[in-house]
This record gives structure tokens, C-alpha cells and sequence, in this order.
């Protein structure tokens, strides 16, 4: 008995051979798109299952500090090459060093004690303007002694303050001069005027 053609509810009438192709294609094209996306779902789902087991895996934890530097090891080898005697601040233990070397005519130490920074600069045979020029301008609002040394002292208003500068110590030692200064304050100062005193004295003595 031969098949009465289907009649398709949207044409109101049977398909033809024609319309019976492109629907079948169509229907495979469509599963073949949906069997794609969900293959894509299903990788990413994967990927992502792969990153959150090796971050989770992966034994986290902060970075170790750099050690601090050697501050006497660079003098020596500073020395070297000025032939010029350096400071070494005998500061408190607590205190990191955390940069010592030549920056131009200036020896500089920089230290991290509790708050702030501190540091310890050597200008070696710098002129009278040399304070003002690393301070930005300012003039020493006074002076105070340390250890019997003199020391000019430099107290720099918040609203002026560059690279956070709001302390500073100034005094001479023979043909150079020593300059203390950072985000401090006079207390914290005066510990690293203590600590470089006798060698200012030193430096004093051999000057004619």
C-alpha cells in the first residue's frame, strides 16, 4: 500500500522531496550546533576545575624579606673607589638596612626602624647649599646637640613635605657634611645622631 505524503501543519499541505531534504538537513545541522556548545561548556567547565584544584594544591604564603644589607661590608667597599672614609651608623638592632651605597658626592645609608625611614647621608666636600638642595628649600628652623655635637634641625610642614621628608638633622664634619633626615621624628633622629657622633669627631680631627 503506498504512504499517503505527511501533510506538514505549517505548509497545509505535503512536503515536497525538495522541503523534506533542507528540513532534515536543518535538523542535523542544528544538533550538530547544540553537541558544539555543549562540548565548549564541558571544557571550560574542566579548565576551570583544573585552575581551582592547583590554586587550592598550591601551598600559598608571603614573600620572604630581602636581607638586609650590610651597611659596614658596603663602606669598605665604597671606600674603595672614593678613598674617603664613610659612615656606618651604630644604630639599634631593630633598625634594617635596607640600601647603602655612593649616590653622586653622597654616601648614603637608608634604614626601616619601627615607623617611617631614616637616612644617614655623607656629603663628601659639598657646599653650604647642598642640605638645602636635598631638603627642597627648607631652612633650619633651629639647632640642638647630640653626643656634643652640633646639629642644625630642620622641621618640614606636612602641607611642603616632599618624598615624605618631615625631619631632618644637619651639622658639619670636617670637609663634609652629615645629613639625617626621613619620615621621622627628633627621637628616632637623635638615636642615629648618637650613632654616627664619634665618627663625626673623627672626621673633625683630620681636618687642618
Amino acid at each position: 500500500m503506498a504512504t499517503t505524503p505527511r501533510i506538514v501543519a505549517e505548509l497545509g499541505r505535503p512536503e515536497t522531496p525538495q522541503e523534506t531534504t533542507d528540513r532534515k538537513a536543518a535538523s542535523s545541522q542544528a544538533y550538530r550546533s547544540s553537541k558544539t556548545f555543549r562540548n565548549l561548556i564541558t571544557a571550560l567547565l574542566v579548565t576551570l576545575a583544573v585552575v581551582v584544584v592547583i590554586i587550592l594544591a598550591v601551598p600559598r604564603g608571603s614573600l620572604a624579606e630581602p636581607e638586609p644589607v650590610d651597611v659596614a661590608a658596603a663602606a669598605a667597599q665604597a671606600e674603595e673607589r672614593v678613598g674617603h672614609a664613610l659612615l656606618v651608623p651604630e644604630v639599634p638592632d631593630d633598625w634594617r638596612a635596607n640600601s647603602a651605597r655612593m649616590e653622586g658626592s653622597a654616601w648614603r645609608v637608608v634604614y626601616a626602624p619601627e615607623k617611617g625611614f631614616v637616612r644617614v647621608a655623607q656629603g663628601i666636600g659639598v657646599d653650604e647649599a647642598w642640605v638645602s638642595q636635598t631638603l627642597g628649600g627648607f631652612a633650619p628652623s633651629g639647632d640642638i646637640a647630640i653626643d656634643d655635637i652640633d646639629w642644625e634641625v630642620y622641621e618640614i610642614p606636612a602641607s611642603a613635605r616632599a618624598d615624605n621628608i618631615s625631619y631632618a638633622l644637619a651639622t658639619r664634619a670636617g670637609d663634609d657634611t652629615v645629613l639625617i633626615y626621613g619620615a621621622t621624628d627628633a627621637d628616632t633622629a637623635a638615636l642615629a645622631a648618637e650613632g654616627v657622633a664619634d665618627q663625626i669627631r673623627r672626621l673633625q680631627e683630620k681636618t687642618p
